[in-house]
């Protein structure tokens, strides 16, 4: 199946004519879109937004950007002949969503549509009502470029309430002044996450021996099922003989059955991403031969950062891959509610997005 990245969805905007306004696709809406500039290949476009009714005009209105990030937020949500709601993927994170919305859909491939919505998922009886604006992507039968075009669907929506995260009690220990507690505390709780997502899926978990004085739930970190006690207990290190030093400070690292290695993750939370890539290169040095996947674990809007960081040519051996906070509590909230067994390894690349990237010609 064809997906969309934030390069299409930016080409897409950009085919779109620059010399003209255009409208909301709700036209309780008041106002018109007007494309400022549009920066290749993955953003940020850059609009001016204002009413004429109300004597708005573009010389008076202030520009605004549509980032990357918000950009591949919204690719990665697209499926395609599937109804995605902006509005649920972004919440209110971003105030020009509604823009980027009416723009897609002012593009050739993407309509907008109104889906059945299910009143309740908890009644046998359970009726269908008219739905929420939503986009669709259609490749296939492309529509005239720069108009709004409704799609008919008999697609039905039922829309299950967001699925939150949760941490039980955290302590962290402040012994490093430097780096402020909140930030600890969040690069902690993804450590937890981690734990968790591990052992629901089978793996055992090593947490950086810098990480052991954690207090998760009034126990030690290190005392949590699942957890590994010591990595020279571990066949895969002991048998390099440079492994042990590599890896004992790497945030986090997955193992299964004593014999693989499912992943070998780094939170960048609070130093830069090159550190942790650092780390990973010398263990990926230290056992040259041993398949792994190297991930970098950072805020989703540390993604470009990350791609930057990780296509440097002392990387690159790495193949990391782009594990957003966001794809992990997703991941980790689906373990908790559905407590998930027997999926593959290969269902973990389906929350991470590849980094390498073919140097320029």
């Amino acid at each position: 199946m064809q997906r969309v990245t934030a390069s299409d969805i930016v080409s897409a905007i950009d085919g779109l004519p620059k010399n003209r306004v255009y409208h909301y696709i709700n036209r309780k809406t008041r106002g018109v879109i007007e494309i400022v500039r549009v920066t290749m290949p993955e953003g940020p476009i850059v609009i001016k937004r204002y009413n004429p009714a109300e004597g708005g005009a573009s010389a008076k209105a202030k520009e605004e950007s549509i980032s990357s990030q918000m950009i591949w937020r919204v690719a990665n949500s697209i499926t395609q002949n599937q109804p995605i709601n902006l509005d649920r993927v972004l919440g209110a994170s971003y105030n020009t969503r509604s823009v980027l919305e009416s723009l897609l859909a002012h593009t050739p491939q993407f309509y907008y549509c109104y889906p059945g919505r299910i009143e309740s998922t908890s009644s046998a009886k359970s009726k269908i009502k008219a739905g929420h604006k939503h986009l669709i992507w259609h490749p296939e039968e492309p529509h005239e470029l720069g108009k709004l075009v409704k799609m008919d669907t008999q697609i039905v929506i039922s829309e299950v309430p967001t699925v939150e995260a949760y941490y039980d009690a955290l302590v962290v220990p402040n012994d490093t002044p430097e780096i402020d507690i909140e930030v600890q505390r969040r690069h902690s709780q993804i450590q937890i996450a981690l734990i968790k997502i591990g052992e629901q899926l089978g793996f055992r978990t090593w947490i950086a021996q810098n990480d052991k004085g954690i207090i998760y739930n009034n126990q030690p970190i290190v005392e949590m099922d699942g957890v590994v006690q010591s990595l020279q207990n571990e066949r895969i290190i002991a048998a390099f003989e440079d492994a042990y030093q590599a890896a004992r400070l790497i945030d986090c690292i997955w193992f299964k059955n004593g014999k693989l290695m499912p992943a070998v993750l780094e939170v960048e939370h609070s130093t830069g991403v090159t550190s942790g890539l650092t780390r990973m290169k010398g263990l990926r040095d230290a056992i040259p031969s041993f398949k792994t996947r190297y991930v970098i674990v950072a805020p989703d809007d540390d993604r470009q950062k990350v791609f930057r960081e990780a296509n440097r040519e002392q990387f690159r051996d790495l193949d990391a891959r782009f594990f957003p906070y966001s794809a992990v509590e997703e991941l980790y909230a689906l373990c908790q509610r559905r407590k998930i067994r027997g999926v593959t390894e290969e269902f973990l690349d389906s929350f991470m997005e590849p980094t390498l990237q073919l140097p320029p010609s």
